[in-house]
């Protein structure tokens, strides 16, 4: 009988604060750009009725704020045309059926739609929460059809409009985003350069810099960028933090430091010396030797159990609340919804953090309804203040920004007519604590057990990656372009495999993981990366180097 992993529900650190990112307010002033325009019109126009559609076109400004111009661009027009997409989904089966039941089923399969694909294009925050809170809440619009168009089409104005407000910022900082992934990138190489490559927590920091490095690398070869002066600036310091993930104790941790600060104001970007012998043909790379995509079906394909969970739990949680009477039963559909993570053990935490943060939201929506109902600009402001406090302290914890966003949620039913604050309250509270029992026992009863295959078939994609980069290491001459692109298809596999490992790990149910290959693996990856970096002349050549590219399998 195949061992099967214990079920391990912690407590400790789910409330804990973390540090703000490094943009906080970015997505936090975008929205506020994007929803206070059209909502202040509708209240000139007195149609604040009409605002729950223009709200699903502003909140797109959410999204993709890490992402390069280019390809912010492609990502935030999906965004817009899914969110307008969903809701139209809603308001047309809206407006043929009145049955809940039908509409909380619909509802629950867009949520599993929604998930995949947002995990599978690793769109980002706030992923697919926004988009199923839109598209379950205008399943309970009263709507005709005829009205169908025209809220649609409301939807899609608001949408290109915050799909200007994403790109704005460009026109001032065209290489933001590059340059702050690339300082993230260097301030994980010094924390791991401080390591000196040893001791306690060593591991951790060089799994943590190679993924900073990769994404970095993904940021600057975007499809659709041209290289530029800084694009290579940014290529060159980029290669600086590749060489602390070499060679650790050769590095200067402080000097990283500097080079990232320099990067993050808006200054010139830092120069640094030029690479040695071979590596001048490393900098200015094309996108040819990004490592390719696979296509979306594929990257769906691992997805089915996520998705599953979350379709059944939705659905039950909807269900439940309908059988309680409760007259908004998305709520709790959008809760459990919101729980799904990679696994169970991340399930289990958000679950914590949403009912945390929604108890504490309905606290200060009972504080503020007093004012909100003094004169619709007081809803309007309102609604937008708790946007904006909701994005600038979701990133130091999700129960954090929770505590806005569920305010904000009440608040937005407010728009079509006043209502008893005391139901609302009473229903919301409800729904959140039907929604998280709910949809946490469909994640206990829907196992992943794809999760263990998905690591044993990533753990062959590192060796063979490894095996790739060790072969033209043993050659004479090898290519410089051709042993890049081996360098970076062994890097991806290797930020791969510490993801898949990872999720693995927080699930249950499931046969042994083989821990002990997975960090041989790693090991031996990240020594062959090594090897090719000093190949290639971007650090010191060491005694060892033959040790380095050993073919043995772990």
């Amino acid at each position: 009988m195949i061992p099967a992993t214990r079920l391990r529900l912690p407590l400790a650190g789910v409330l804990r604060l973390g540090r703000p990112a490094d943009i906080w307010f970015k997505p936090a002033l975008s929205v506020v750009a994007s929803v206070a325009p059209p909502n202040l019109l509708l209240l000139a126009l007195g149609r604040l009725d009409l605002a729950m559609y223009t709200m699903a076109g502003s909140l797109c400004a959410l999204y993709a704020h890490n992402r390069p111009y280019a390809a912010r661009a492609r990502a935030l027009a999906w965004v817009v045309l899914g969110m307008v997409g969903g809701l139209a989904v809603s308001l047309l089966a809206a407006s043929l059926t009145g049955d809940a039941v039908v509409l909380v089923t619909v509802g629950a399969l867009m949520a599993a739609a929604q998930k995949a694909l947002c995990d599978a294009t690793r769109i980002g925050p706030p992923g697919n929460v926004v988009l199923t809170f839109i598209s379950s809440a205008s399943l309970f619009a009263p709507q005709h059809l005829g009205q169908v168009p025209g809220h649609v089409g409301l939807a899609l104005l608001a949408g290109a409009w915050a799909w200007l407000v994403g790109m704005a910022p460009g026109l001032l900082r065209p290489h933001g985003p590059e340059r702050r992934a690339t300082a993230q990138a260097l301030d994980a190489a010094a924390a791991y350069a401080a390591t000196g490559g040893t001791g306690e927590g060593h591991g951790k920091a060089r799994a943590a810099t190679a993924a900073a490095v990769h994404t970095a690398w993904q940021s600057l070869l975007t499809p659709g960028t041209r290289p530029d002066r800084t694009r290579r600036a940014l290529e060159q310091l980029l290669v600086r933090a590749e060489v602390a993930l070499a060679a650790p104790a050769d590095t200067d941790p402080e000097r990283l430091r500097g080079w990232a600060r320099g990067l993050r104001g808006t200054g010139r970007i830092p120069e640094v010396e030029a690479p040695r012998e071979s590596a001048d043909e490393l900098l200015g790379v094309d996108t040819e030797l990004a490592v390719p995509r696979r296509s979306l079906r594929h990257r769906l394909a691992p997805l089915a159990p996520l998705a599953a969970r979350t379709a059944l739990g939705s659905a039950l949680a909807g269900y439940a609340t309908l059988a309680l009477g409760v007259g908004r039963p998305y709520w709790a559909l959008v809760t459990a919804a919101s729980l799904y993570q990679a696994n169970l053990t991340l399930t289990w935490r958000r679950s914590i953090q949403r009912v945390v943060g929604n108890l504490a939201g309905v606290l200060v929506f009972a504080a503020v309804v007093p004012l909100v109902h003094l004169h619709p600009a007081v809803l309007v402001l309102s609604c937008v203040a708790f946007n904006f406090g909701a994005e600038a302290l979701i990133g130091r914890n999700y129960w954090l920004g929770t505590v806005c966003v569920t305010p904000m949620a009440l608040l937005i039913t407010e728009f079509g007519r006043v209502q008893d604050p005391g139901s609302l309250i009473t229903e919301r509270v409800l729904d959140t604590l039907v929604g998280a029992v709910v949809g946490f026992v469909a994640a206990v009863a829907v196992t992943n057990r794809r999760s263990g295959d998905r690591l044993e078939r990533t753990l062959a994609a590192a060796d063979r990656a490894r095996e790739d980069a060790a072969r033209l290491l043993a050659e004479p001459h090898p290519a410089p372009r051709a042993l890049e692109t081996a360098r970076r298809a062994l890097a991806a596999a290797l930020v791969d495999l510490r993801a898949t490992a990872d999720a693995a790990a927080g699930e249950w149910w499931q046969r042994a993981l083989p821990e002990e290959r997975v960090v041989l693996t790693e090991q031996s990856g990240h020594r062959t990366l090594a090897a090719t970096v000093r190949r290639q002349g971007l650090a010191p050549l060491r005694r060892d180097t033959g040790r380095t590219t050993e073919d043995a399998r772990p």
